[in-house]
């Protein structure tokens, strides 16, 4: 590595110019500027570029996995798509129409609403509850811990069975106990209202001890000197915890409740394999069918890709508005309990 010539000045007063610095960027520090060294200038570099270097791995498997398929999805929702024919010529927003004008649309637009407030309403209060409870001085409370994560273990076959004989209509056990104490029977895969009830127990039993765990950690982050400082106050343990516990973990609510809109309105496997017919597509006038098994019956059965594709980003706008509807109402929630 090579210096930079001396100015003529330097040379014609005899100054050492050995210890003169490298040409190159200049930094003022009170008031005096100076040159930078090439490892001064990597250091400022390593600082300012390192953490995008750093984060930039889940950016890039995002635009493969995510980004990529959202949008090729819209591409392909504008054209004549078939699965086997493949890309046909561009049609616009008909398929868009056509999904509207479908008659099963709107029944099992209403069907995923429903069965989704059966189900995460009643699971986030629950898990809040679990919470709560595990973060007291428990006996065993790890054993506990981990007994509640169980079912999210179990796999959907497996949850679908079991409750498969809890909910049958002729020889179910619920049905049986009811016939014990002269109660008729539900029709639990015929009656609509019933079939939901049935699959939002399946989610809120599979998916309520998870969420219970994410609960438990934020509450075990609040500073306990929060506490101590509201029972002196004369607080009681419920107003502790609707003062201090609920507003400090409001951005864990937050998370937890964005995803369960995701998932709960992303629902396929619980409702398919609650279905007992060779059809599967929800029930015999599909009274538990959901979007994305519309979405299903689009791209795999009827083979028309152009128009799963457009129900598939109506779905994606559903979940977006929803998402932002519970963020709007959970952060008002949390102003007008006191929450920061």
């Amino acid at each position: 590595m090579s210096q930079t010539k001396p100015d003529d000045a330097d040379t014609r007063s005899g100054r050492d110019v050995s210890s003169l610095p490298l040409r190159g960027p200049r930094s003022r520090e009170n008031g005096v500027t100076r040159h930078l060294t090439w490892r001064q200038r990597l250091s400022r570099w390593d600082a300012r570029w390192a953490p995008y270097l750093f984060v930039s791995p889940f950016f890039l498997v995002f635009a493969v996995v995510g980004l990529f398929p959202l949008v090729y999805t819209a591409y392909v929702s504008l054209h004549d798509w078939g699965l086997l024919s493949g890309k046909g010529e561009f049609v616009g927003l008909d398929n868009y129409r056509e999904v509207l004008a479908n008659p099963y649309f709107l029944k099992q637009t209403v069907n995923t609403l429903s069965i989704f407030v059966l189900s995460s309403g009643p699971q986030i209060v629950i898990a809040v509850v679990l919470a709560a409870m595990l973060d007291t001085q428990l006996r065993g409370r790890t054993w506990w811990r981990m007994g509640i994560l169980l079912p999210f273990v179990v796999s959907p076959v497996a949850v679908a069975i079991i409750f498969g004989s809890l909910f049958g209509d002729k020889y179910g056990v619920i049905n049986q106990g009811l016939e014990l104490i002269g109660i008729d029977g539900i029709a639990w895969h015929t009656d609509r209202l019933a079939s939901h009830v049935a699959i939002a127990t399946m989610v809120n039993w599979r998916w309520t001890g998870f969420n219970a765990l994410i609960f438990l950690a934020a509450m075990q982050a609040v500073p306990r000197d929060l506490y101590e400082s509201a029972s002196l106050d004369g607080a009681g343990k419920v107003r502790q915890f609707l003062s201090v516990t609920l507003p400090m973990i409001r951005p864990t609510m937050i998370f937890v409740v964005i995803t369960s809109t995701i998932g709960g309105l992303q629902i396929f496997a619980e409702p398919r394999l609650f279905d007992q017919t060779n059809a599967r597509n929800g029930g015999p006038d599909r009274q538990f069918g959901t979007i994305t098994m519309l979405v299903y019956d689009f791209g795999w059965q009827l083979r028309d890709l152009g128009r799963a594709s457009a129900t598939a980003w109506m779905l994606f706008l559903m979940i977006l508005v929803l998402a932002l509807i519970n963020l709007v109402l959970i952060r008002r929630l949390g102003s007008l309990g006191g929450g920061r």
